[in-house]
Order: structure tokens, then sequence, then C-alpha cells
């Protein structure tokens, strides 16, 4: 009985005395050259300089990010983790997204790579995928089947190459961003079986004309961007439905083609009052260069939240005005109340400088009287001074 205790007892030592001894052939819970939290299943292998999987990972990790490393190809290495939910591969070599990902995946990122085409096996079966980032690589064409995809919410493929919208896309989708391509047409019947697209960012393009009613099944749209794109604004008759559309749809249109409108639309136009927006065409965000190797982790993240900040220049509010040569310089307020309210401005503007100037005239007659009131005192000083010698001196003679 005594020795069935003492081994109990010695267990959790030898245990120990064999992990230090064998601690080359046990594996670290968290691989060396990343680090984790939330039980090591959050792994952060980021700006490593990895060029391969690095080993220790744990079975049930569920958010990976090996962003910004030197990875060409990672095969079928990923496919057992089973858990994992979002898998971050930003900013590689890559030139093919790696095949047989985990099912389990709710979010890919692999902006800024080399990918050139997305091949329908890549995601046909990913049924959990909500997101997709694809943007800043050299994208041409992505194939989509029917029917795939069921969960995907939000789409992005801004900063690529492709010269149409692609088919076929997933019908759940509630954002696209095909923003910063080559786009000069879209397929009659390529919008037609996406009833929640919400957001749709087409701005920075190459569209010169658009066939009629090719936005007319996009029934719960709620806000488009079409501006910086080479409109043909002399063909009228084409561009006339065109505006028309943008004028009377439901949804927020910012950047109105031939520059009719910074915004237009009927949601816009019923909350022109409260909030107002001016433009400055073009309206595109970014240039588009030759030797373009991808957006900028900041404007990847911002792709179309930066588009909606930089196209309003102006907002209802206050701006303070400096002016003035000296340290004793005047401040006017300008205030800007709605787009139309121009004669505002002008009211105010005048008002500030009506009570500018009073400030000024009041100023002056306070220096002057300042002024006079000193002249006054050393005159008086000076005469006290004068009838103060004349005393002593008639003392003294």
């Amino acid at each position: 009985m005594r020795a069935l205790t003492a081994a109990v007892c010695s267990a959790p030592l030898l245990l120990l005395l064999l992990c230090v001894l064998g601690g080359g052939l046990v594996h670290s819970i968290c691989p060396a050259v990343c680090s984790c939290s939330r039980g090591h299943r959050v792994v952060d292998c980021s700006s490593r300089g990895l060029t391969k999987l690095p080993p220790g990972l744990q079975h049930n990790t569920r958010f990976l990010n090996l962003s910004f490393n030197s990875l060409q190809g990672l095969e079928s290495q990923l496919t057992h983790y089973a858990h994992l939910r979002t898998l971050d591969l930003s900013y590689n070599q890559l030139h093919d997204l790696p095949p047989a990902l985990p099912r389990s995946l709710w979010v890919i990122r692999a902006a800024g790579n080399h990918l050139r085409s997305l091949d329908k096996n890549s995601t046909a079966y990913h049924w959990n995928l909500k997101a997709l980032d694809l943007s800043g690589n050299e994208l041409e064409r992505v194939v989509f089947i029917n029917n795939t995809l069921p969960s995907l919410q939000s789409l992005n493929l801004s900063h690529n190459r492709f010269w149409t919208v692609p088919t076929n896309m997933p019908h759940n989708l509630q954002i696209v961003d095909l923003s910063h391509n080559y786009l000069v047409q879209i397929l009659p019947g390529s919008l037609d079986r996406l009833p929640r697209l919400a957001k749709f960012y087409l701005h920075a393009n190459g569209f010169a004309s658009l066939s009629e009613g090719i936005f007319e099944k996009l029934t719960g749209l709620q806000w488009m961007t079409l501006g910086d794109n080479p409109w043909a604004c002399e063909e009228e008759e084409n561009m006339t439905k065109l505006l028309t559309w943008a004028e009377h749809s439901p949804a927020t249109i910012v950047g109105c083609p031939c520059f009719t409108r910074p915004v237009c639309g009927q949601s816009h136009r019923a909350t022109a009052g409260h909030s107002a927006r001016f433009t400055e065409p073009p309206l595109g965000v970014e240039s588009r260069g030759e030797g373009h190797d991808g957006p900028s982790p900041a404007s990847t993240e911002e792709v179309t939240s930066s588009y909606r900040g930089k196209s309003a220049l102006f907002e209802t509010g206050m701006y303070q005005d400096r002016r003035g040569s000296s340290g004793s310089e005047d401040h006017g307020v300008f205030v800007l109340t709605s787009t139309a309210s121009l004669d505002g401005f002008s009211a105010h503007t005048s008002t500030t400088t009506t009570t500018t100037t009073t400030a000024k005239t009041t100023r002056k007659s306070n220096v002057s009287n300042s002024r006079n009131k000193c002249l006054g005192l050393v005159m008086e000083t000076r005469e006290t001074v004068t009838l103060t010698v004349l005393i002593m001196t008639t003392a003294f003679f």
C-alpha cells in the first residue's frame, strides 16, 4: 500500500522530469515566433519574415494571422485546422489561394498578394464563409458556382484588374467593393439575383455608360458610389436614363454621373436640409499607378469608409478663420447651415464683419480716451514742477 502511495505521489515529479529532459520532443503550446492569447487559440504570426507555416500550431486555433510575411505557397497545410474561424494571409507573395482551406472559416483575408484568378473550387465548399477580402491583387476574373457561398455577406475585390463585374456572385451578399478596377461593363443579368445587396462600390473604374435598368433588381440597395468614371456625357440619350434612375433611386448615390450632383437619390434629398455634403470632382480617393503593388494596410482597411469620408469636404458645423498681422488678431466665426443656404453664409459673414468693426471702433475710442487722460496728467505735472521752482527761487533771492 505504501509503495502504491509513493508511486502516485511521485508521478507529477516524474512527468516534470520527463518534460525537462525531453524538452526538444515536446511541442510548445504557442509557436516560438508567434504571440498567442485567449488560451492560445488566437495566434499572431504577422511580420515575422516567415517563408513557411511555423511549427507548433495547435489544432484548436481559431484566429491565425500570417500577414506581412514572405509566404509563397501553403499547399494543403491548413486543411486539418478544423476549428479555424479567421485566416489572414494578406501581404505575402501568394500566387494562388491555398487549396483545401478549412470549411470552418468565417473570414478569409488575402489582400495585397499576387493572385491572378480565383478558381471555382477554391471557395465552392465554404458554406460558413461570411467575409472574403481579395483586394490589392492582380485578379482579372473570379468564378463562382451557382448556390455556393450561401453565408457570404462581404466581398472585397477592389484594387484589382477586372474589366467586367463578376457573374454568379453569391446571392446573400450585402457589401460588394469593386472600386479601383478597370470595369467598363456590367453584363445583363449579373446583378439580378442580389436582393440583399445594400452597399455597392463602383467608383474609380472605366465606365462610360451602363445598360438601361442594370440596377433595377437591387431592391435592397442603400449606398452606391459611381464617381471618378469617364462617363460619356455627350451621349444624352443613354446618360439621361442613368441620371433619371440615380435621381429617383431610394438609395444614396455618391458621385452622380457627369458631375450633375455630388450626391443624389431620394434618401439624400429627404435629409439634404439637415446634413449637407459637398464634393469636389473627381470623386476618386486614390490614383492608380502602373507600379502599384497593392494598397497599403491602412488603405485596405478603409477601402469603403475612406471614400465616404473624403467625399464630404464640408459638413454642417462651425469653422474658425483666424487672420491678422499683429498679435492682437481678430477672430471671425463662419457658419454653414445647409447645402443651399449660401445666403445664410453671407449673412453670418456680414454679421461677423459688423461685430468685428464695432469692436475695433470701441477699442480705438478706449485707446484715445486713455491717451487724453495721460496727456492731461503730464500737463498737470509740468505745471506743478514749474510752480515749485519759482517758489524756491523767490525764497533764495
